[in-house]
C-alpha cells in the first residue's frame, strides 16, 4: 500500500507545496488540503488544521502531513492542537534534526518554513524524512506515551 501523504500551506507556503506535490505524486498518495489557489489573505488555520485532523484520523495506516508556511512556526504550533499529531519544524540547518523528528519523536506532520530553504532543499528534506522510521526504542516509547497520555486528559 502506497503511503498517504496529507499537504497543506498558507499563501508564503503555495509554490513549495505545488512543487513538493508534483515532487510526491510520483512515489506516494498525496492529498492536496488547500489552497489551491494563491490568496495573500489566506490564512494557515484554515488549511493546517484540516490536514493535521486528516493525519489524525489516518495515523494508524502510517499516513504523515507536509505543511508549509513562510517560518514553518505558526503552522507546526495549529498542527500540534490537534490530538495525536506531533508536528515539527524545519527552516534549515543540519539535516539531523530531520532524522531524530522521526527516529526519537515519531513525528506525523512536518512543517516547512519555504521563506528559508530552497526548493531543492525542500525535496532532500521531505524525501530524508519520510525514509526516516522510528526507533522503536523503550524509552522513546515511553516519552512519547507520556505525551499520548496527556493528551488523553484534555
Amino acid at each position: 500500500m502506497k503511503l498517504k501523504i496529507f499537504i497543506a500551506s498558507d499563501h508564503a507556503g503555495y509554490e513549495l507545496k505545488e512543487k513538493l506535490k508534483e515532487h510526491l505524486e510520483k512515489r506516494f498518495f498525496v492529498e492536496d488540503i488547500g489552497p489551491f489557489e494563491y490568496d495573500q489573505k489566506d490564512d494557515y488555520p484554515d488549511f493546517v488544521i484540516p490536514c493535521a485532523e486528516a493525519v489524525a484520523k489516518d495515523v494508524k495506516r502510517g499516513s504523515v502531513g507536509i505543511v508549509i508556511g513562510k517560518s514553518g512556526q505558526g503552522e507546526a504550533m495549529a498542527s500540534n492542537k490537534v490530538k495525536g499529531i506531533r508536528a515539527v519544524v524545519y527552516y534549515g540547518g543540519t539535516k539531523e534534526i530531520i532524522k531524530l523528528s522521526k527516529e526519537h519523536n515519531d513525528a506525523n506532520i512536518l512543517s516547512l518554513g519555504a521563506g528559508f530553504i530552497s526548493t531543492r532543499k525542500a525535496k532532500n528534506v521531505v524525501d530524508l524524512w519520510i525514509r526516516t522510521r522510528f526507533s522503536e526504542l523503550e524509552w522513546h516509547k515511553r516519552r512519547i506515551g507520556k505525551i499520548k497520555k496527556y493528551e488523553r486528559r484534555r
